[in-house]
């Protein structure tokens, strides 16, 4: 989703490899056509000639985003900074899904974003509007709200600052930076993150790290299969994602990283699995948000522990 949002809002082409071919981000990518974009896909990459920051165009009809909340609420942060007016629609399923925790939170900066049924949910009607720039203190750790608010911070007239509870998922920061946005990612310790407008962004090669949400499975698997040797190759694993790597070895597995680098800010890694002998652990604290995902799986492995 990020990567194809800011390859759209930079000047010059953008090259991404290993994108996710998933229903929802084909709805994100079909929503930047709509805007104007030029991407050209391959089996294998995109091509984006990015319109720039203030370059996209008025859609010529409703944005539908499928069933992804990803696309809707990150989306609207893009949308409420255009001098046109867009309609975000769903699938019944996203229909149903809340949207005031970005349209409150946008209406503060001075977006006119308004739940076109008035129960908070798609359809979402968003108009031209001035937007400033804010202090925003989130009552819950939500990379979705975050991302929303950094990405309409670049229209905004002045620096733009969430702080949340505990970090999130910090992908957008980190791409943003890449890019070339003016940028301040928050911290474990110090968890806000701060956009200043007036950068362009500019077109990047990126290729986006397998997921480790995905990895999951069978990292569990190998784990607790007897004689087993699984290597995973390319696995993001940024530190607000990697809990559930932690966990598993607090208890005990036999898992080494391998070939550690960065792909557009991006922790990734070659995950070597091998079957162990698991004591059982504690989970707690800041470390639930970087594992939410992958609790079910954990409870699994965890049945196998000693």
């Amino acid at each position: 989703h990020r990567a194809i949002m800011l390859s759209s809002l930079a000047t010059g082409k953008s090259y991404i490899n290993n994108y996710l071919k998933s229903d929802d981000c084909l709805m994100t990518m079909n929503a930047f056509k709509q805007m104007g974009v030029n991407i050209e896909q391959t089996e294998d990459s995109l091509t984006i000639i990015g319109a720039g920051i203030n370059g996209l165009k008025n859609p010529v009809k409703e944005i539908y985003a499928g069933n992804s909340g990803t696309t809707t609420r990150l989306l609207s942060g893009v949308l409420a900074g255009q001098n046109f007016s867009s309609t975000i629609t769903g699938d019944a399923s996203l229909s149903k899904r809340p949207m005031k925790r970005v349209i409150e939170p946008l209406s503060k900066m001075g977006a006119k974003l308004t739940s076109i049924k008035g129960n908070g949910c798609a359809p979402l009607r968003i108009e031209p509007s001035s937007l400033h720039g804010i202090r925003l203190k989130t009552p819950v750790a939500s990379a979705q709200v975050k991302s929303a608010l950094l990405l309409a911070g670049l229209y905004a007239d002045s620096p733009t600052t969430v702080t949340e509870p505990s970090l999130s998922r910090n992908h957008t920061e980190l791409m943003l930076s890449a890019f070339g946005a003016d940028i301040k990612s928050g911290t474990f310790d110090s968890p806000t993150a701060v956009i200043t407008p007036g950068n362009s962004l500019h077109g990047q090669e990126i290729t986006v790290p397998g997921d480790i949400s995905s990895a999951a499975y069978f990292i569990g698997a190998g784990l607790i299969t007897p004689d087993s040797e699984i290597l995973i190759r390319n696995v993001g694993i940024n530190p607000t994602r990697d809990g559930l790597l932690r966990v598993f070895k607090t208890m005990n597995a036999n898992l080494t990283i391998l070939n550690e680098h960065e792909e557009t800010g991006e922790k990734t890694a070659d995950i070597l699995v091998k079957t162990s002998t698991l004591s059982s652990c504690e989970i707690a604290g800041d470390l639930i948000p970087t594992l939410i995902d992958e609790i079910p799986l954990i409870a699994v492995v965890a049945s196998q522990a000693e």
